[in-house]
Formats: structure tokens, sequence, C-alpha cells
């Protein structure tokens, strides 16, 4: 078990920073995604559900900053990161 444990690890460093790079880009955009959700779902919560509702919210734009900071860092900007959204749009529809 301990040698499965060193072999993924193994993997994500042989990553290329196209991979790397585009795996940052998809992480952005389901985060986005999961903020946007969380305020709908907000609006609509009610007793507890807003507290944990709020969490969500705080939470995911917490990392979407964080993932945003790191994609300027590399250079990654908007515009690539829609580019990639769409593609990803019409892959999901073409399957």
């Amino acid at each position: 078990m301990q040698n499965e444990h060193y072999v993924r690890e193994q993997k994500i460093i042989e990553k290329t920073e196209i991979e790397k790079e585009s795996e940052l880009i998809k992480m952005i955009i389901k985060t986005r995604e999961e903020l946007k959700a969380n305020n709908r779902n907000f609006e609509y919560a009610q007793d507890d559900l807003v507290d944990y509702y709020t969490y969500q919210i705080k939470a995911n734009q917490a990392k979407l900053d964080y993932l945003i900071r790191l994609a300027k860092a590399k250079g990654i900007e908007v515009d690539m990161i829609n580019d990639i959204k769409y593609r990803l749009w019409d892959e999901e529809e073409a399957v």
C-alpha cells in the first residue's frame, strides 16, 4: 500500500507544464461553477442551510482567489480560461 502511494506521487511529478496549467484551469472553472451553484442555493436556503451555504460560498471564494493567483503567476490569462471552458463544454455535449 505504501508503494502505491509513492506511484501516485510519481505520476503527479511526471506531468508536463501544459498538463499542470490545463488542470489548474479546469480547477478554476469547476470552482467557479460550484460558487455559482452555492450562490443560487443560498438564495433559497432556510434555517441551518443558510449557514452551510455561507460557509461553502466563503470557502469556494477563497479557493478561487488562490487558484487565480496561481494562474496569474504562471501567466495564464482569463481568455485562456474561457477558451478551455468552451472546449470542455463542446466535449461534454459530444458525449
